[in-house]
């Protein structure tokens, strides 16, 4: 087994452009020894329950807890989206994208420039319908991109290519280093450190170190929409804002969209460790079964900016095996559905169907072959071509 000190003296040899690089990118060498440190700690299978698993009895969301929207047209729904358009006329809204990742999901190319529509890529939907939302609210809307260091470059050179005006920005998520299994340096074919992009978890921290939140809640900002690059159905929608500022006023700092499922798997909100918080299944114990949840997180979430950028947060790092180059590597990630263990959260179902879905996310080329027909319906509604 290889030894912390063996893994400090691989990583003081680094490549200095590597190591700067991971040093942009919020490497914390010592975190990274310490869970290195842990892969010595006996059967990976059982360390890896013990690390997931949460504590405690898990139970299913009480009736009433997944609210949904009064009908549309209703005097209600209207009331919702007045409240939600006079926050944004206010400068209260940003919206924040995902579009980070290793960008080897469709053929290498960086899913934010996949062409979704003839002309049309995922990343110039999203600055067209910032543009839309921006017209509608009398004021530019803050666009944030979380890129990674595999898409920052191609992302940033898109924006200028296009025009992007100047409230929109890229920050970049962290990087990390994979590990043998016995806890050394993975090193891949080509003779050099494999890196990785460490998950979805990293946007707090990456978007507290980019000082755009800052900026933004020190100009009168209070709220951040978070979703990803590809869930084209997960748009601006005044009435959910609307119905986030109500649930806002009763303490909640996190509304998060939930679909009802089809066969889906992925994370549920449960009350566990005391709260009612989205835990994906490998985190639930063995008596519980998350058939008895209909709905899962769509990974989209409104969040108060304030504690988003202030509150104490602490992640789990999930030891998660990968095949690289044909070998198991170990990398560490987190996930960005911990704000709700952590902050006050409130679930919201949406629709996941038709010109009115919220969930219409693109893994591949085959799932985009599937849904254009859907997207396109979506985003001309919308204002995204």
């Amino acid at each position: 087994m290889a030894t912390s000190t063996d893994l400090a003296r691989a990583l003081a040899s680094l490549d200095p452009e590597l190591a700067r690089r991971l040093a942009q990118a919020g490497f914390d060498e010592a975190r990274f020894l310490d869970l290195a440190a842990t892969l010595n700690e006996g059967d990976a299978e059982a360390r890896r329950r013990t690390r997931n698993i949460v504590k405690g009895k898990v139970e299913a969301p009480r009736p009433g807890e997944i609210e949904a929207l009064p009908p549309e047209g209703s005097p209600e729904r209207e009331a919702l989206k007045a409240r939600g358009e006079r926050a944004m006329q206010n400068g209260e809204l940003a919206f924040c994208t995902m579009a980070g990742g290793m960008a080897t999901r469709m053929g290498g190319i960086v899913k934010a420039l996949a062409e979704v529509m003839p002309g049309h890529t995922f990343l110039s939907m999203r600055l067209a319908e910032n543009a839309t939302a921006s017209r509608r609210a009398g004021r530019p809307v803050p666009l944030w991109l979380m890129t990674s260091d595999a898409t920052h470059a191609p992302i940033v050179s898109a924006l200028a290519a296009a025009g992007a005006p100047r409230h929109v920005a890229a920050f970049q998520q962290n990087l990390s280093l994979r590990l043998d299994p016995d806890g050394g340096l993975f090193i891949g074919d080509d003779g050099k450190p494999s890196e990785h992009a460490t998950g979805h978890g990293d946007l707090v921290d990456a978007l507290r170190r980019s000082k755009l939140l800052d900026a933004f809640v020190n100009g009168g900002g209070k709220y951040v929409w978070i979703t990803n690059v590809d869930n084209l159905g997960a748009s601006i929608d005044p009435a959910l804002l609307g119905h986030f500022l109500a649930s806002v006023e009763n303490g909640i700092d996190v509304q998060t969209e939930v679909c009802r499922k089809e066969g889906d798997k992925g994370g549920i909100p449960v009350h566990a460790e005391g709260k009612l918080q989205v835990l994906e299944e490998f985190r639930l114990p063995p008596d519980f079964d998350p058939a008895t949840v209909d709905v899962f997180n769509t990974n989209t979430f409104l969040v108060r900016a304030e504690p988003l950028l202030r509150a104490p947060l602490t992640w789990t790092y999930f030891e998660v095996e990968k095949k690289v180059d044909g070998r198991p590597a170990i990398q560490f990630e987190r996930l960005l559905q911990e704000i709700t263990a952590q902050m006050p959260s409130r679930y919201v179902e949406v629709p996941r169907d038709g010109a009115a879905s919220r969930f219409l996310p693109v893994k591949d080329f085959d799932e985009l072959a599937k849904r254009r027909p859907t997207i396109e319906v979506v985003a001309r509604a919308r204002g995204m071509v």
